[in-house]
């Protein structure tokens, strides 16, 4: 879901962060690195819009690069409020915004399908960034069993959201 929401958006959010901070190269480390920053917040919790979570972050970087690029003697546009108003409205069509709705709803029945054990262990993992010992301890087991609960559950999981 991640990479097709970059592949999606990326060139939008590039040109956006651009306007704010008037280097192309800049644009487009700010945005691979809010996309990296948006897998890790997703690894520790479900959010409810991470589309908007994610404008938020490229938003915060860029303007975080302007700030610094003054320090540094760089140039950048001086209000980017326009601009910003105008991404704004690059956000994910109806349809976009469906398909990750059903895409989440899956994942939900996925994990509904689950045995106890095994969804408990991909949640405290992948949603709770918890690590494997902290899950053996919790489930009283081993490490290596910890790690294949997750394995088979993310399984489970990425071949329930394969089949559409």
């Amino acid at each position: 879901m991640i990479r097709s929401h970059y592949l999606a958006h990326r060139d939008g959010l590039v040109r956006y962060v651009q306007t704010i901070t008037g280097d192309r190269d800049q644009a487009e480390d700010v945005v691979q690195e809010a996309y990296l920053r948006l897998g890790q917040a997703l690894t520790r919790r479900l959010l409810e819009d991470p589309g908007r979570y994610l404008f938020r972050i490229v938003r915060n970087l860029a303007l975080d690069g302007r700030r610094q690029g003054r320090r540094d003697g760089r140039r950048y546009v001086e209000d980017p409020e326009p601009l910003i108003e105008g991404a704004r409205d690059e956000q994910p069509s109806p349809e976009a915004a469906a398909l990750a709705r059903d895409d989440y709803e899956r994942l939900l029945a996925a994990m509904a399908e689950l045995p106890e054990r095994t969804r408990i262990a991909v949640e405290m993992h992948r949603l709770g960034g918890a690590k494997l010992r902290e899950i053996a301890a919790e489930l009283g087991i081993s490490t290596s069993a910890a790690h294949q609960l997750v394995v088979d559950g993310v399984a489970h999981c990425r071949d329930r959201l394969r089949r559409r």
